[in-house]
């Protein structure tokens, strides 16, 4: 069971989540959580306020010690992080530097606590429950700080670890930081984006568990952005492909790389709300045992986007073409979205936020160019089976609303087609699409 920040965010949320995790006592859980609130953001600053000679640790303290306050727990068992914390940024606020590898130290610290409050909390309630750091559970990483990867190890250490948890009935709770790690000569790391929730998911996968539960403050996986959407409804089953490509193309419940260990040994991912625990949430499953009851599952948008059209009558019969092309792209560190082709074109998609000079430069030598800027990916993830039936209910719905489409791109996944508007068509787009499919 995975809380986010905002799941954590006080004393009540904490006293929920507590009551979410005992509701779940007897099918022994194992709780992995992140920092409360913004905790990180916080402890960020007074890394700047360091940098330029203050030790200032104020908000960190009062948020965890009036928790501490209110739930009625001991300040004493996060008094010495506390007193690490100044320690440290003494050291930064003397240095006037703060590297890779002592941000991740310093940013290690809000996981640290909020697992120490949480585990008290519960031991306080009759729930015995015990904290761990990462590491201490045997979680390994490379030395790539501010974005390392697990190393293969850290699946064996896990199941050795947790080897005997749940064989008797008094077992405390354990309670485990998330988006940290030690590396193999023992410094702090932190696993980059999607990292509390890769935490949970290698988990949960090392011990073959049940399933995965990551608690949010949405519902699930949407239909589409409810922002946008009214009539947005919650995905209730998707596969691990089909939340993968959603997660790349603007949707911000999972990140793909958090999805990986159990996409490699079939265990299903519930994403719920913490808000909202009456909601069944979207079952995350390797692949469909039953047919679901759209063809299409979501709609997601991701605006920022440019589009750059590259055009030479060089192409047709030429081998090697897209290969140069691509090898420019390469040059300038520029990644590529999304890629359509015609014997003498090629149109593809980078984000709108790409240096591109030196690409648009490097490109002209061999074809002639055009970036329009202010575009937008839409993504239908969808049976790509049903391709025909699908977009001629798509482009059905955009000619009633006078849209055309400026690139379209069926993914080799088979399960999304990408669309490619003006950046303020994305809402019309959307909501047309959503009642084509879902509500008419």
């Amino acid at each position: 069971m995975k809380f986010g920040g905002s799941s954590v965010a006080d004393a009540q949320r904490i006293r929920h989540v507590a009551s979410i995790i005992t509701s779940f006592s007897n099918k022994k859980p194992i709780v992995v959580l992140s920092a409360m609130g913004d905790t990180t953001d916080d402890l960020l600053a007074a890394s700047e306020e360091a940098l330029n000679g203050n030790v200032n640790i104020d908000a960190v303290e009062k948020l965890h010690r009036e928790t501490a306050e209110t739930l009625g727990v001991s300040f004493s068992v996060i008094e010495p992080l506390l007193s690490e914390l100044r320690t440290l940024l003494t050291g930064v606020s003397m240095l006037r530097e703060l590297s890779p590898r002592s941000r991740d130290y310093l940013v290690s610290f809000g996981e640290r606590l909020s697992v120490r409050l949480m585990a008290e909390y519960l031991s306080s309630i009759n729930h015995p429950a015990v904290y761990y750091d990462a590491w201490d559970i045997g979680m390994r990483s490379d030395s790539n700080f501010m974005s390392a990867d697990l190393l293969p190890e850290t699946w064996d250490n896990i199941k050795n670890f947790f080897s005997d948890y749940g064989k008797k009935d008094d077992d405390p709770i354990p309670v485990v930081t998330g988006f940290i790690a030690k590396d193999e000569k023992g410094e702090i790391t932190t696993l980059g984006r999607g990292g509390s929730d890769l935490s949970a998911t290698i988990i949960g996968a090392a011990l073959n568990v049940e399933e995965v539960q990551t608690w949010k403050d949405v519902d699930g996986i949407m239909s589409a952005d409810p922002r946008i959407v009214k009539n947005a409804h919650t995905v209730p089953v998707i596969t691990y492909d089909e939340a993968a490509e959603l997660a790349y193309f603007g949707a911000q419940v999972l990140h793909p790389r958090s999805m990986q260990p159990c996409l490699k040994t079939g265990t299903p991912v519930r994403v719920k709300n913490s808000y909202n625990i009456d909601s069944p949430g979207t079952r995350i499953i390797p692949w469909y045992t039953e047919r679901p009851a759209h063809d299409v599952r979501a709609i997601t948008a991701k605006k920022n986007v440019t589009l750059i059209d590259i055009v030479s009558t060089r192409m047709v019969g030429q081998s090697g073409f897209l290969s140069r092309v691509f090898d420019v792209f390469e040059e300038c560190k520029i990644s590529v979205d999304v890629v359509a082709t015609s014997e003498v074109s090629i149109s593809l998609t980078v984000d709108g936020d790409a240096k591109l000079d030196k690409l648009k430069e490097l490109l002209e030598k061999v074809a002639s160019v055009n970036i329009k800027e202010k575009k937008a990916i839409i993504t239908v993830i969808c049976d790509i089976t049903k391709s025909s039936s699908i977009l001629a209910k798509a482009f059905n719905a955009l000619a009633e609303q006078k849209i055309n489409i400026q690139m379209l791109s069926q993914g080799a996944s088979k399960v999304n087609v990408s669309m490619i508007c003006n950046e303020n068509q994305v809402e019309t787009v959307l909501t047309s699409l959503h009642s084509a499919f879902f509500e008419k």
